[in-house]
């Protein structure tokens, strides 16, 4: 019977939530233009930094300022970043790629995490990010499959359903991700504004996807 409760209770709050994304959605289809546009970016260990600062490299400078939000034991994620933003500074003249920041987050998942845990840790780090995403109030969050971005995310929704502020969420999956998504694909393939896939076979078995080939 407590069984029976708790998954009842767990099925109307997912309902809730659901409701008030439509209505957040609804509610947001009109933008202002405006001449820049902050953007929060998700970076990530192994290849998810590199992927991601090629996608930023084709980005005009209007997409500023840039807050990274990295792991807190990521030290090679912060090294690209730094590396990328000073190359940048070097051949821009308006000089607009200095303004960047780095933020850290815990995260969610630590490598072999046992799975039952990584509920707690990914609560946890969701604490943390909500207080960021409230402080930063970025109009953009780009990701493309660390599980740091999951939090981030899920905070940034919370963001628009209080009526903060409506944050466009756009999902990049992975390169290396041909015929299945990752796991955090599957998770933010129903919370995000756009969802891009790099192969035809992910477009097929999600045609709710934006397929535009390889973009890094």
């Amino acid at each position: 019977m407590v069984c029976v409760l708790i998954l009842a209770a767990a099925a109307g709050a997912v309902a809730a939530f659901l409701i008030l994304r439509i209505w957040v959605v609804l509610r947001s289809r009109d933008f202002t233009p405006r001449e820049s546009l902050s953007i929060l970016v998700v970076a990530g260990s192994g290849g998810h930094t590199t992927e991601i600062l090629r996608l930023l490299g084709s980005l005009s400078s209007a997409y500023s300022p840039r807050h990274y939000v990295i792991a807190d034991t990521d030290e090679m994620s912060a090294n690209k970043i730094n590396s990328f933003e000073l190359d940048r500074a070097d051949r821009d003249p308006s000089n607009m790629y200095t303004k960047y920041y780095i933020h850290r987050i815990p995260r969610s998942r630590e490598v072999r995490q046992s799975w039952p845990s990584t509920v707690f840790t990914t609560l946890h780090s969701t604490w943390v990010s909500f207080p960021l995403i409230h402080q930063v109030k970025p109009d953009l969050v780009l990701c493309n499959g660390p599980g740091t971005c999951v939090p981030i995310c899920v905070s940034a929704l919370l963001l628009g359903i209080l009526g903060i502020k409506k944050v466009i969420i756009v999902y990049v999956e992975s390169i290396c991700r041909v015929e299945t998504l990752s796991l955090s694909g599957k998770i933010l393939f129903h919370l995000s504004d756009y969802f891009i896939v790099q192969w035809p076979a992910l477009k097929e078995k999600y045609p709710k996807s934006v397929y535009l080939g390889r973009i890094v």
